[in-house]
């Protein structure tokens, strides 16, 4: 390995060390999100360390045949600890306001979707259902007037009927309707019962 290679090692493993440091601490930031959930936090570590060495390894590969030495090792950890002396106070404010920014345009976006897109579609589906709703409310309506039309003249004829039949008929009809409206009573004050239980 010449002379130059090892410069170029040494110098891409202190800025890999430094990207390893603005990873971690990115990493560290979002972590919050999940660390309640074990297994998740577990599987999330495994994959962040195992992703960091490849790439790191790539780099070294690219440098220098992926020739792993203790300098290069040293070389690493020195760039991780310039990040962790001189630039982890600077990069967490970027951070953080970086995190705000995307947090910002996230609610405009949420809220300009909401505004052009779901709000027209709810209206629509409101309108639509409130049109059907009224036709349905008109077509019955029609439907019980028409009833009530063409079954008027039965109940004029059953009226005259009943104006001619003997007291004695017509008041064993009285007991029958008023048993009938009785038992009517009863049923639904069960069934107003019953789904109040429900509740």
């Amino acid at each position: 390995m010449t002379l130059g290679i090892q410069f170029l090692t040494m110098i891409a493993m202190v800025l890999s060390g430094i990207y390893l440091g603005i990873v971690q601490e990115t990493f560290r930031r979002f972590t919050r999100y999940w660390k309640k959930r074990i297994l998740l936090t577990y599987f999330l570590e495994c994959c962040f360390w195992l992703t960091q060495t490849a790439i790191i390894y790539y780099v070294l590969f690219r440098v220098n045949a992926g020739e792993v030495r203790l300098y290069v090792l040293l070389a690493c950890f020195l760039g991780f600890s310039v990040y962790q002396v001189l630039l982890r106070s600077v990069y967490k404010k970027l951070l953080e306001r970086l995190i705000r920014i995307g947090a910002a345009i996230y609610r405009f976006f949420s809220r300009l979707v909401h505004m052009l897109i779901i709000s027209p579609i709810s209206w629509c589906i409101r309108f639509i259902i409130r049109l059907i709703m009224s036709i349905i409310m008109l077509l019955t309506t029609i439907i019980l007037f028409i009833l009530k039309v063409l079954f008027a003249p039965f109940r004029w004829i059953l009226i005259g009927i009943y104006r001619l039949l003997p007291k004695p008929i017509k008041n064993f009809l009285n007991k029958i309707a008023g048993f009938y409206s009785t038992m009517k009573n009863i049923c639904y004050k069960w069934v107003k019962y019953l789904k109040f239980k429900r509740r």
